[in-house]
């Protein structure tokens, strides 16, 4: 057994990203304070092939050299847009007929393993500041709330290996 090399690997091209067809899902970043994890979920959106990244109040958005640093280029193929509010981007996702999951410990939030997608409509996956976590008021638009299982001492992941999980989890059942 060997490691294989980076031109093994048969991974598309910016280009070839851009035009292949995509899981039908959206990120939500409300209120991402850290570079590296905004940097991460371009990486991990590029890995799982979203449709897009939507950046919410003061998460900033590329060109930054943080961003580029944890994101290794990946800002350059996913598709991002800013959105001051995250609210209103959220509304407009429902108004363009996405379920909208926030993940986020909560009251009646969804084990990630029972969490079955609605096969009809794409999903927008909302994650919150480091801190704080999804806001009140947007957990209150959406469809549901999803919780990652967890054995430990800690009560959370890092909010962009948190992404990795979701993201594998839905595609993975989009794919078996």
């Amino acid at each position: 057994m060997r490691k294989l090399r980076v031109e093994e690997m048969g991974r598309l091209t910016v280009d070839e990203f851009k035009e292949a067809e995509k899981f039908p899902f959206v990120v939500v970043l409300d209120n991402i304070r850290s570079l590296a994890n905004v940097g991460s979920f371009f990486r991990t959106a590029d890995a799982f092939r979203a449709e897009k990244i939507i950046l919410c109040g003061y998460t900033q958005s590329p060109p930054h050299r943080e961003i580029t640093r944890s994101a290794i280029g990946a800002e350059l193929s996913v598709a991002w847009e800013k959105n001051d509010s995250t609210v209103n981007a959220v509304k407009q996702l429902k108004a363009d007929g996405y379920q909208i999951w926030c993940v986020e410990q909560a009251e009646g939030s969804v084990m990630l393993q029972n969490f079955n997608p609605n096969n009809e409509s794409p999903c927008a996956f909302v994650f919150g500041n480091e801190v704080e976590g999804v806001a009140d008021e947007v957990i209150a638009e959406a469809d549901g709330c999803l919780e990652i299982p967890q054995f430990g001492t800690k009560h959370s992941f890092n909010v962009s290996v948190s992404a990795g999980i979701v993201f594998w989890e839905f595609v993975r059942k989009k794919i078996t």
